[in-house]
This record gives structure tokens, C-alpha cells and sequence, in this order.
């Protein structure tokens, strides 16, 4: 995969940048998972559902619907995932670090075969708000995991400053 910190890699073509940059945006957040326990990867530490754990498996869940549903059209119920982005940070007490790095891992293989072949110009008909090109999905998607590994940035140095702070 080429580094897009790598000069020659500002001129590949966008289509290899758009993916390089969502590949590492997709890692930065898994890993925000490294070295936690459950409990601080559950911990609520902001007035929203938003955790570390519940993050993951949000991505997991904006995989499937811009790579998933935007593609194929299937419904959301067709791919197993919950009607709102709101629903996708709920976690069951079976949700774990390891299962939850798993789902994701899968999603994010779903969405690589997904798009698999096609090029930016691409139009994918499945889209709530009717046919996009893949271009605008993958935009999206990267907006959304920098969105998100912020946040989970924030809530990692949170966590970490208890821990430190317990250890004391």
C-alpha cells in the first residue's frame, strides 16, 4: 500500500489515494482499541452513547451501509444492521473487543470485494438518496472515519489519563 506521507504517491492516481487514505483512517481506529480493557473500551465518558468500543462498531455499521446498501441496495435489514446510525453504538453485553475488531474486520472486507474493480466513476444505485458514484461514497467514508477517529483519539487520551491517574 503505498504512504501517502511518500511524495511519489501524491501523484498516483485518486483512486489509489482515496483507498490508501481510508485504509489508514479504517487502522487508526481499530487500533484505538490496542492495549484497553473492556471496561475502558465501554467506558462513557461524554454525555452521548459515544465510547471506544460503540466507535468501532459504528464504522462497522457505515461500512456496510455506504459499501453495503449503496452498492447492492440491499435494506438495511437484508444486511443485518440497525436502522439508524444512533442504534449502531449500542452494544450488547456479548459486544467485546475482540468481537467487535472481528465485525469490523469483516465489514471492511465486505466493502474492498464490494468496490472491487471499479473506478471512482462509478455509479453505485443503492443509496437512500438515489445514485452516487463511488467517488462521493468514498469521500463520504473517509470524512466519516476521520470524524470518528477524533473522537476516539479524545476518548483514548481519556482513558489513558485514568488509568495513569489510578496507578498513581
Amino acid at each position: 500500500m503505498p504512504n501517502p506521507d511518500n511524495h511519489s504517491s501524491h501523484h498516483a492516481p485518486f483512486d489509489a489515494q482515496i483507498g490508501t487514505f481510508i485504509d489508514q483512517h479504517r487502522s487508526s481506529l481499530a487500533a484505538s482499541l490496542e492495549s484497553l480493557t473492556e471496561e475502558e473500551a465501554r467506558r462513557r465518558l461524554v454525555p452521548s452513547k459515544t465510547t471506544l468500543l460503540g466507535l468501532v462498531k459504528h464504522a462497522a455499521f457505515v461500512e456496510r451501509v455506504w459499501f453495503g446498501e449503496a452498492v447492492t441496495g440491499a435494506s438495511r435489514a437484508e444486511l443485518g444492521i440497525p436502522d439508524t446510525p444512533d442504534e449502531s453504538l449500542d452494544l450488547e453485553e456479548s459486544d467485546t473487543i475482540e468481537s467487535v475488531l472481528a465485525a469490523y474486520a469483516v465489514a471492511v472486507e465486505q466493502s474492498r470485494r464490494a468496490v472491487a474493480g471499479m473506478d471512482g466513476d462509478a455509479v453505485l444505485p443503492g443509496n437512500r438518496r438515489g445514485p452516487l458514484p463511488l467517488r462521493c461514497v468514498q469521500q463520504h467514508m473517509l470524512r466519516e472515519l476521520a470524524h470518528h477517529c477524533g473522537h476516539a483519539d479524545i476518548l483514548r487520551e481519556l482513558v489513558l489519563a485514568a488509568r495513569s491517574r489510578t496507578q498513581e
